[in-house]
């Protein structure tokens, strides 16, 4: 083994955990680089288009977290043989991973794109927002569905390589795309008509050039789902390219490729779990959807909005969380139960102080970031903005508790244990935030503040369940079978 990945199950913790979490949060800014990026210009466009990405975006999650369970297993399985030291299964299980899941996305691009139409029609919405935002939600996302394939390659090569103990390979890919993306949004979105990039720019005489010559005067928000969709192409390329030809990562050759229903059924029965827990949590967002859309188009642009910067925010968690998967993974497969259960103390406990600090910056900061993503300066407009401010603070409250969840669940799909982790997201989706939105919003008449009061109290639900039931200690199990050395483990290993 590489000393590079020795050190994950050798030595001290810190150090293992900072290097794998720190491009994990690169690559996952990166990620919502892309929606922050659509975002951005589609306010320029209006805020019609920014409550469409507030429809749109959960009824895609829904699809995109069927195949996202199973990247997983594709990760919990290659960190647990590559910690035993079984190169081959673990090329195996990537190469096996890599084609299921592909013919997985293909299948999930034709339902989703077929099913976006009745999907947005049973959604019930606010007469301003049924004719002036579905109809654009409905444009995204059959441009965005064109694209699955794509995403989902990029998604389980990024899985791949993180169970491996890479995760600076993904960082750099992501950013190549992200750079594509961003450079593409305003030309797909404008065109070279009234384009506001062109305006900063100074380029005017360039535009009207370019629009005589092309008539391209854009695609609004279909627009942002094609400069979406061929920036993963891109992604996916270079990924398949240095999984399969270059010998980064995983070692998958051809065969590896072929099916195979032993190590199928194996990653089935860990992915589904995950499956469930990330549909589950789609399902909660329409939900939620379902329950804003009934507000008029501000509140709906400000709930979107909202959530898209604390998506941002949530950064620093999720890399600890998906850096916890690895390094549980890996030291359970190495035999080394109590150096993955002092990795967990050390990341949950840096992850509460880390979401703190955010939170007090974001809490200050509110209403100038927000403020940033509304180009209008309408009535509706400045209503988003105190919105999304005061949406922004309220979720502040829950900063801390989304840092040690993260890291829980991480914990426990490490373990291979995707049903604990499934059960502990439902606790905090589906007990502490559905209900509770609904009460506050609707039977208490709090309005839009109940929904904001309720979107923060699931996080501090699951963090607590979660954090008692981790305390059992009966997680500690790995999930291959293969036969470990005795490695004792160092007494340095530690959390230096």
């Amino acid at each position: 083994m590489s000393p590079a990945r020795d050190s994950i199950t050798e030595g001290g913790l810190a150090r293992p955990l900072f290097t794998l979490a720190w491009p994990i949060v690169v690559t996952e800014l990166l990620q919502v680089a892309y929606n922050v990026a659509d975002t951005l210009w589609l306010g320029q466009l209006s805020a019609a288009a920014v409550a469409a990405m507030s429809i749109a975006f959960p009824l895609i999650f829904l699809f995109l977290s069927i195949g996202g369970g199973f990247t997983v297993a594709g990760s919990i399985l290659v960190a647990q043989y590559t910690g035993a030291d079984s190169d081959d299964d673990a090329g195996k299980i990537a190469g096996q991973t890599l084609s299921f899941i592909t013919l997985l996305a293909v299948a999930i691009a034709v339902v989703g794109y077929l099913a976006t139409g009745p999907l947005l029609a049973l959604i019930p919405t606010d007469p301003e927002t049924a004719v002036d935002v579905v109809p654009l939600a409905e444009e995204y996302m059959r441009v965005f569905f064109l694209g699955t394939p794509f995403m989902f390659g990029f998604f389980v090569f990024s899985a791949l390589m993180r169970g491996y103990g890479d995760t600076r390979t993904p960082m750099r890919v992501m950013f190549l795309s992200v750079a594509l993306n961003v450079a593409l949004d305003p030309v797909f979105i404008f065109g070279f008509e009234a384009n506001p990039l062109f305006g900063v720019l100074g380029l005017a005489g360039v535009e009207a050039a370019l629009f005589e010559a092309t008539g391209f005067a854009g695609m609004g928000v279909a627009g942002a789902a094609l400069a979406t969709l061929l920036s993963r192409l891109v992604a996916m390329g270079v990924g398949f390219y240095l999984i399969l030809a270059t010998g980064a990562g995983p070692a998958v050759s051809l065969g590896h490729l072929r099916p195979d229903l032993d190590a199928i059924r194996k990653i089935v029965r860990i992915g589904v779990p995950s499956a469930l827990e990330q549909s589950t949590s789609a399902l909660a967002m329409i939900t939620l959807t379902v329950m804003v859309a009934t507000f008029p188009t501000a509140t709906v642009a400000a709930y979107g909005l909202g959530n898209r910067l604390v998506s941002l925010v949530f950064l620093p968690a999720m890399g600890l969380g998906r850096a916890t998967d690895t390094m549980v993974g890996q030291n359970l497969g190495a035999g080394k139960d109590g150096r993955a259960e002092r990795a967990v103390h050390l990341a949950a406990g840096t992850g509460a102080g880390v979401m703190l600090v955010v939170a007090g910056l974001a809490f200050v900061a509110a209403e100038p970031v927000v403020n940033v993503f509304i180009g209008e300066r309408t009535p509706e407009a400045l209503r988003t903005i105190d919105l999304g401010a005061e949406y922004l603070r309220i979720r502040t409250v829950e900063f801390a508790f989304i840092g040690v969840l993260q890291v829980l669940l991480g914990a426990y799909r490490g373990a291979g244990k995707t049903r604990t982790a499934l059960a502990f997201s439902m606790v905090a989706l589906w007990l502490g935030r559905v209900p509770t939105v609904y009460y506050l919003a609707f039977v208490a008449d709090m309005g839009a503040t109940g929904i904001w009061i309720g979107m923060a109290l699931g996080n501090v639900v699951g963090a607590v369940a979660a954090g008692a039931w981790f305390l059992r200690g009966t997680w500690k199990q790995r999930v291959v079978d293969v036969d470990v050395p005795s490695r004792p483990e160092a007494v340095g290993d530690g959390e230096d």
